[in-house]
């Protein structure tokens, strides 16, 4: 994957952006333990599906407008996201709201910020419901019951999927990509 700095106000943004120059990309954002890597078997065949790929190397820091930015910078007039770990978690803040730039999220390991977690507390009672469609994938990480409770902030159809594995990316890329194009396609 070829990669590229990006400047958005005072931090830099390294990216690695490949696949067909297509009108639909799909914004990756990794946890923020991940290697930079890791995303790699789920974007080959993300290429297949004839899916260009945006890549975020390290996301700490990483908003709404940092997500703007770059794909202004890359030309992408819209994208479909999807995150795993903290990654899914700054995917969720990232497309709240109304629908617009963003046309689809699926994360992995976080339900969405204003739903209860596991113990019972919100990350973030502020976050705006999603108007798009969204799919979730209950992980090790994730109770089925965080994951089936974040169907309240989501109005645009939404979807649960069970997947057993502790890392999505590197355990179940193939789960992972499918949920991607499914949500990428109009059909």
């Amino acid at each position: 994957m070829k990669a590229r700095r990006i400047t958005v106000g005072d931090r830099t943004w390294t990216v690695r952006v490949d696949g067909p120059d297509t009108r639909h990309s799909v914004l990756l954002l990794p946890d923020a333990s991940d290697p930079v890597d890791v995303f790699d078997q789920v974007c080959a065949r993300l290429h297949n599906s004839d899916l260009r790929t945006i890549v975020v190397e390290a996301p700490e820091g990483f908003d709404k407008a940092a997500a703007h930015a770059i794909l202004d910078e890359l030309g992408v007039p819209y994208a479909n996201v999807a995150g795993r770990g903290t990654g899914a978690a700054l995917a969720w803040q990232v497309c709240a709201g109304t629908y617009g730039r963003f046309s689809s999220l699926v994360v992995a390991d976080r339900g969405h910020p204003a739903a209860p977690g596991a113990d019972g507390t919100v990350a973030d009672a502020a976050c705006r419901p999603m108007e798009l469609p969204v799919t979730v994938l209950v992980t090790k990480h994730l109770p089925r019951s965080v994951a089936d409770g974040s169907g309240r902030f989501v109005y645009g159809e939404f979807r649960v999927v069970d997947v057993d594995v502790d890392n999505v990316a590197t355990e179940a890329d193939h789960e992972f990509a499918t949920e991607i194009v499914l949500r990428t396609s109009l059909w």
